[in-house]
């Protein structure tokens, strides 16, 4: 079927994005669903750090490639073997899990080995690609015909995507697409640093540096499970909003400094060697550092290794907030539900996939939170 999606043609692209035109918006051929496989219609996706930091390089990935990663959508056809009903809501996730290997038994700690080769591919997990577009030229196959590689397994930067079951989780249609796509990353990637990877005590306060859609999601579950929340980042509007989301004290990072803040659980959702640093600075000791941002592959951390020891202190890495997302996903929306997880707040912008370079250069200069793009 023909779709219309937004095509990153090059890494590395100088900013603004808005004049160096990485992005490019045009029709693509969209093969039917294979086995164990979904097409769903996109009703919204959001644009994330993930995103940005594969169109200025940070994360190499193979061009042409689809971009979006998250998303929410209604499924209208399966192929061979899916279980999945059509006309089922569904959010799209960007991890795949096999279930199966030996990193899919860590529940949750360590990403599925098949769906992360799948990813740096830009395949599905099924094989091979389901996207194709007709460009004249030496780089593409017989009748001008080119592959456009998967981004994340999900590619939701455009009307429709056929994407393998293991990486969509069903949700009831009480659940509007503008909250149930940022389950599919921010809240996954921000809630999860908290309850699966940090896992505060009973009274624990919770810190968080970087107030973007993770660290904000972040907040919010924290908040939302009773904890004492602190916010820390370099842009005021972000300090006021946090306030309004429940932090109960939102500082800056030299603020945060001066002031000698220590808590228990620190999550870092920045992707900076700095922020790493500050959210280091920030752990009491016995505490937990837990980030989940992903800077550039060159960047280093300067902590003393001596605290480590003398402090008892932990540090965790975690990807996509250590979430396994059929389990987790429906504990927020039940947070939802209840009114204790107010996850429209973090949409800041709603926009169309030609607003997708203007877009880039908001989230590159920290100004936005979540902008999805709505269909």
């Amino acid at each position: 079927m023909l779709i219309t999606g937004a095509v990153l043609e090059r890494c590395g692209a100088p900013a603004p994005f808005a004049e160096s035109r990485p992005v490019t918006v045009g029709p693509l051929e969209l093969d039917p669903p294979g086995d164990g496989e979904v097409l769903v219609r996109i009703e919204a996706a959001g644009l994330c750090h993930s995103d940005l930091s594969v169109v200025d390089g940070n994360r190499a990935r193979p061009v042409p490639m689809l971009l979006g990663h998250e998303a929410a959508g209604v499924v209208e056809a399966t192929g061979p073997g899916a279980r999945l009903a059509v006309g089922q809501r569904v959010v799209m996730t960007f991890l795949p899990r096999c279930g199966q290997c030996a990193q899919c038994a860590t529940d949750g700690r360590l990403p599925c080995a098949v769906g992360s080769a799948a990813n740096a591919a830009g395949t599905l997990v099924g094989g091979g690609h389901r996207l194709s577009r007709v460009v004249p030229g030496a780089d593409s196959g017989p009748g001008g015909v080119q592959e456009v590689h998967h981004h994340l397994g999900v590619s939701a930067f455009a009307t429709h995507a056929v994407v393998s079951e293991t990486s969509v989780v069903p949700v009831d249609y009480d659940v509007p697409p503008d909250v149930a796509a940022l389950l599919g990353c921010a809240v996954l990637t921000g809630g999860g640093a908290v309850v699966n990877a940090g896992r505060p005590g009973p009274g624990d306060r919770v810190a968080v540096v970087g107030l973007g859609g993770v660290g904000m999601a972040a907040l919010l579950v924290a908040a939302a499970l009773g904890h004492e929340v602190v916010g820390v980042d370099a842009v005021p509007a972000k300090l006021d909003l946090a306030r309004e989301l429940g932090a109960t004290l939102a500082v800056g990072p030299q603020e945060a400094a001066d002031q000698g803040l220590r808590a228990p659980v620190v999550i870092e959702a920045a992707g900076s060697a700095r922020a790493f640093e500050t959210a280091y600075a920030l752990t009491a000791p016995g505490g937990t550092t837990v980030t989940v941002g992903l800077p550039h592959p060159d960047a280093r951390a300067s902590i003393s290794p001596l605290s480590l020891t003398a402090e008892a202190r932990t540090v965790v890495g975690s990807y996509l907030g250590s979430a396994v997302p059929s389990r987790d996903i429906p504990r927020y929306v039940e947070l939802w539900r209840a009114g204790r997880l107010p996850l429209e707040r973090l949409v800041s912008d709603r926009i169309t996939l030609d607003d997708l370079p203007v877009a880039l250069d908001r989230l590159a200069s920290g100004a936005a939170l979540r902008q999805l793009v709505i269909f």
